[in-house]
């Protein structure tokens, strides 16, 4: 497949292998492949039927119209925009951990302090606790408000706890309640480049490490965030905001 869209003219993007560009004069078209799924956008409907016809001469292909579901998430026309969510998805997961109809929370995590690698007594099935904060990591694409709380549970899934599947089940039943919302694609009249950062400082109760965020916003759309725990302990606050903003700044230029 990849060998004949280049040969159509298409161009590999040097960011991503599986997105292909067509340009060609005021003509311009973006398709991205993964594995047998196509997702096929153009300029102009005439161009989009031109390319449908090139690939189904060659591939057996099925058009399925407009983009509603791919790789698990769901796309929905609202107003001038897309927009994007798992619901299925999670409606899957909270069925696998036996929360299909647990009562929602509407806060990610409680105010106590962080839980400690070592606090409380094993999880009886470890495998399951991995699994599901596994899948809880998928549901960031769609979910950015939960990075946060995805990152610090997966921090102990080398040796899950009963407090750290408190902490899992807590994010699992604010998605409960969350269902509804996903993220909002839409036309923006600015092209600007704005990131937000943070940084907590010595907010790792075991190695005083400290966790960075951030989020990039490409006009009015939110294109790229991270929650991470950084791999150093900053001296000062300060230098933990810094290098949360490096890490934003990096992040903004190779987006540019």
């Amino acid at each position: 497949m990849a060998t004949h869209l280049l040969s159509l003219g298409f161009a590999e993007a040097k960011s991503d292998t599986s997105l292909f560009v067509y340009q060609r004069g005021s003509d311009t078209a973006y398709l991205l492949l993964y594995v047998d799924d196509i997702v096929l956008t153009a300029s102009s409907t005439d161009l989009l039927w031109r390319i449908i016809s090139a690939l189904q001469r060659e591939f057996a292909t099925k058009n399925l119209g407009e983009l509603h579901y791919f790789l698990g998430m769901h796309v929905q026309r609202s107003g001038d925009g897309l927009l994007l969510s798992q619901r299925q998805y999670m409606l899957d997961i909270l069925d696998r951990a036996g929360m299909a109809e647990c009562k929602p929370c509407s806060t990610l995590v409680d105010t106590n302090p962080k839980i400690a690698t070592a606090d409380g007594t094993p999880v009886s099935d470890p495998s399951d606790f991995r699994s599901l904060a596994g899948a809880l990591q998928y549901v960031t694409f769609t979910w950015p408000d939960i990075a946060y709380a995805v990152q610090q549970v997966c921090l102990h899934m080398h040796d899950p706890r009963e407090p750290h599947l408190a902490a899992l089940k807590r994010i699992l039943r604010y998605v409960r309640g969350t269902l509804h919302l996903g993220l909002l694609l839409r036309l923006s009249t600015s092209a600007d480049l704005v990131v937000y950062t943070d940084a907590d400082w010595a907010g790792c109760p075991n190695t005083h490490k400290f966790t960075s965020g951030y989020a990039v916003f490409l006009g009015d759309n939110l294109v790229s965030w991270s929650s991470k725990s950084q791999n150093m302990v900053s001296r000062s606050s300060a230098e933990a905001e810094y290098r949360a903003v490096a890490n934003g700044v990096a992040e903004a230029t190779w987006l540019r």
